[in-house]
Formats: C-alpha cells, structure tokens, sequence
C-alpha cells in the first residue's frame, strides 16, 4: 500500500468517526430549534461555548505532547503512565475545587447555578478520555476510535431524542405512570446536559481498559519537557477556542439584552451549515497528525507535507463551492424553522473561514516537528486580537454579521502568518500557485452563486460541475493515485 493510501485510509476512518456522528448531530438543530425558541438555543450555545474554552484548559496541551514524545521517547509506555498521571490528578483537582465553589462559578460564567454541576462533571469525564483516545490514534488503531467516537455521539443523540421528543408525548399519554414521574416541564436545558453526562460516563467506561497499565511511573523530568512543549500548544488552543466560540459570548455582553440570546440562536443556527467544512478539516487533521510526527525523520518529508497541503486545498475547494450552491437545500434540512433563517447571508464567510482554518492546520506541521510549538500560540494569539478587536468594534452596529468576519479576518490572517513564518523556519515546497488558483476559483464561484446569482440552484449547479471538470482535468494523476493505487 502507497504512503498516500495509507494516508487516506487512516483519514477516510478518522472522518467516519467524526463526520458520521456530526452528520447525525444535524438531528438536534431541528431538534433544538424545533422544542426551543431562538433565546433558549442561544442560552445552550453560550454555555457550550463555556465548554470549549475549559476543554482546552483541562488538556493543557498533553494531547499533542503525548504524541511528540510518544513517537520519540525510548520508552514509550513511560510517557503514557506519565500522561495518564498527570491528566488524572489535574482533573480530580479541579473536579472538587469546582464541586466546592459551583455557586461562585455559576456567578462568573453566567450560568443558572441547576446547569453548573452538569457542566463541570461533564468536563471532568471528558479530560479523563483524552490520553486514551490519542493511545488509540498513536498506535493506530483507527476503527476502535472510531466505533467509541460513535457510539458517544449515538447514545447522546438518543437520548436527546428520546427526553425532548419522545417523553413528552409519553408522559402526556400516562401522567401517572413511569413516564409521567420523570418528566420535568420547561426541563429541555437540563435535558440536554443529561444526556451529554451520560454519554461521557459511558465513553470514559469503554475507555477504562486504557488505565490498566503493567506499572504506573511518573517521570518528573519527562513530565516537565511535555509541559513545556504541551503549555503553549495550551495557549494556542485558548486563543483558537477564543477564534471559535467567543463571538457567542462577546453577542451576548454587546447586543441588547431583549434580543442578545435570539440574535446568537439565529446566528449558531446558520453557523451550523459550515459544518461540512469544518467536518472535512477536522477528519483530515485527526489523520495526518500521527503522520506529520511520524514521518519527520524520514527522506525529505517537506515534499509529503506539501502535497498533502495542495490536495487537502483541492477537496476544500469542491467542498466550499458544494456546500455555498446548496446552501437553501441544506437549510431546511438542518435549520427547519424559517424563524432562524434570517442569518443565512453568514453562511458562505463562515465556510470560507472554515476553510482557511483547514488550511492553517495543514501549514502548522513546521512548528509541531521542530518542537516551536511557542509559534503555534503566538499565531494563535494574533487571530485572538483581531477576533475579539472586530467584534467588540462592529457588534454594536452590524451584530452577528461582525462575528462571522472576525471569524475569516482571524482565520485568514492565522493561515498567512503560519505560511510566513514556515518558509522562514522550516521551507516547504507548497504549489502557491496551485493553491492559490484551486482557492480564487472557488470563491469566485461561490460568491457569484450566492450573492450575484441569489442561491440559483441551476446556476450554482453550473458552477460546480464547471469546477469539478476543471479539478478533474488538472488533478486525474492525483485521483488515480488515491482510488487505484499507483506507487509513487
């Protein structure tokens, strides 16, 4: 099997294990939207946005520096007892100070005080499968990750189904049964959370297997190199999260008070349609990071990171201009209530966001193998300034439109700074020229169908099959390799 065979096996499984379970997450927006108003999915999406940033916190960059070391270190169970250690002891930590001061921190997060202690038990849960899932991905183990992944996802869908559409109708039928004595009224909130709760409890519980080690050891000193290396990838991801979800908090703290919960529904609503984007950018990710550190050492492994780069811009492109033509299909398949749809005009920046972060992941393997993961948090940072700069200047006049342009101003300026700085430390051969043709025609494309054209299918639909004959013309020696296999 050719490199790139194996590359994109490894990818198309990741992608199941993420695409698949995200594609059946599209049942909770019609879902949600359907059993909430737009202030209450906006209440759930702020306190997800609450999530992430902890997420990230929690993992203090020991994901990817398990990985570099594991690849590396003489003794590689060493560093998952290490790891695993480390990640237990931090999240028991938290875990009871946080149990202890919930009240205060309900205070802080703007969080009603019934959800804080969903939240923090859901996080803890969360933080303890990290390690375990990377020791999947290390040893490359690709179909049990992603069985586990989803059936996490299967059993939160579920359950989300089963409280917010199924028992209602249940408790109506026989108020004084079983059915009748658990449902809670105006409870969809707490609903949600529950069935979050219990889908980590059962994912960490498959996991379990991972924590029974021949021997525990914790080695200080290689503990202390991983925090070195793991704390910036740490302030990276803060400042990446702060890219992601911190537009939501900022709309709530600058929009009216009356309208800041619905304007953020309406807006996460939409957002949701990029998703297809950030689905492919994220599988792609989870595939050739174990590649990027496993190959550092070989022959000339600038070459591979290359055209890794160039052909993950080709898929992004199609992608891109798929999603903007069928954007008015995917709506009413994913958003169903027209009461949402008034932030549909974000849609085409936000998947070109998404696109440009993709492509930002895919140029961050020179700081990742060359051990200046510092670099990874300054670019980072960067996109941070320029995402909260924008919407705290333009919110107050222009509202979520400001947030979906910070995303790209950010994302954008995060992809160029990474190319910058890499040709600089560590050159790589990228077809700029490539990529940059694959890209502009993309985006021509997809702002003529969607803002010129005004969503034409038929239009849009020319558009496409034009792009996909050019792509196919340029690109069939590269289509051959992946689907039959010629060796390089």
């Amino acid at each position: 099997m050719s490199l790139f065979q194996k590359l994109f096996k490894q990818t198309f499984i990741y992608g199941l294990a993420t695409v698949l379970p995200r594609m059946l997450s599209f049942i909770l927006v019609p879902l949600y939207t359907e059993v909430m108003p737009t202030g209450s999915y906006g209440e759930v999406t702020l306190i997800f946005a609450w999530f992430a940033i902890f997420n990230v916190v929690l993992a203090y960059g020991m994901e990817t520096a398990f990985f570099r070391f594991y690849n590396s270190d003489e003794k590689p169970a060493r560093v998952t007892s290490t790891a695993l250690i480390s990640l237990g002891g931090t999240t028991a930590t938290f875990t009871i100070l946080a149990l202890l001061i919930r009240e205060q921190m309900a205070i802080w997060l703007n969080i009603e005080p019934q959800y804080i202690t969903y939240v923090i038990l859901i996080l803890a849960l969360d933080a303890l499968a990290i390690i375990p899932f990377a020791m999947l991905r290390a040893m490359q183990k690709p179909q049990r990750y992603a069985v586990i992944k989803i059936l996490n996802v299967a059993v939160n869908l579920g359950l989300n189904v089963f409280f917010l559409l199924i028992l209602p109708g249940l408790s109506k039928d026989r108020p004084d049964g079983f059915f009748g004595s658990i449902y809670v009224e105006d409870f969809q909130i707490s609903y949600i959370f529950i069935s979050n709760l219990i889908a980590s409890a059962l994912t960490l519980a498959l996991m379990f297997p991972s924590y029974r080690l021949r021997a525990y050891t914790f080695d200080k000193a290689l503990w202390s190199r991983m925090i070195r290396y793991g704390l910036p990838v740490m302030i990276a991801g803060i400042a990446f999260t702060i890219n992601e979800v911190f537009d939501r908090i900022m709309l709530s703290e600058l929009l009216p008070a009356g309208i800041a919960k619905s304007e953020i529904g309406k807006y996460s609503a939409c957002y949701k349609i990029a998703l297809f984007m950030t689905l492919f950018a994220t599988a792609f990710r989870l595939g050739i990071e174990p590649f990027f550190f496993s190959h550092s050492k070989s022959e000339n492994p600038q070459r591979a990171y290359a055209q890794i780069t160039n052909y993950f811009v080709v898929l992004g492109s199609v992608i891109l201009l798929a999603v903007v033509v069928f954007a008015d299909p995917l709506k009413v398949l994913i958003v169903r209530n027209s009461d949402y749809w008034e932030a549909m005009p974000v849609v085409p920046v936000i998947i070109l966001a998404s696109f440009c972060l993709g492509i930002y992941h895919n140029l961050s393997v020179w700081y990742k193998v060359t051990d200046r993961t510092r670099f990874g948090a300054y670019i980072s940072i960067a996109g941070a300034i320029i995402t909260i700069a924008i919407n705290y200047l333009f919110i107050p006049t222009i509202g979520y439109y400001a947030s979906a342009y910070a995303t790209l101003a950010a994302y954008a300026s995060m992809m160029l700074l990474s190319y910058y700085l890499g040709k600089k430390y560590y050159p790589i051969p990228y077809n700029f020229r490539k990529i940059c043709f694959y890209l502009g025609i993309s985006i021509l494309f997809s702002g003529l169908s969607f803002y010129v054209f005004n969503r034409n299918i038929l239009i849009g639909s020319i558009f496409l099959l034009v792009f996909l004959l050019l792509v196919y013309r340029m690109e069939y020696a590269f289509l051959r390799r992946i689907f039959i296999g010629n060796e390089d």
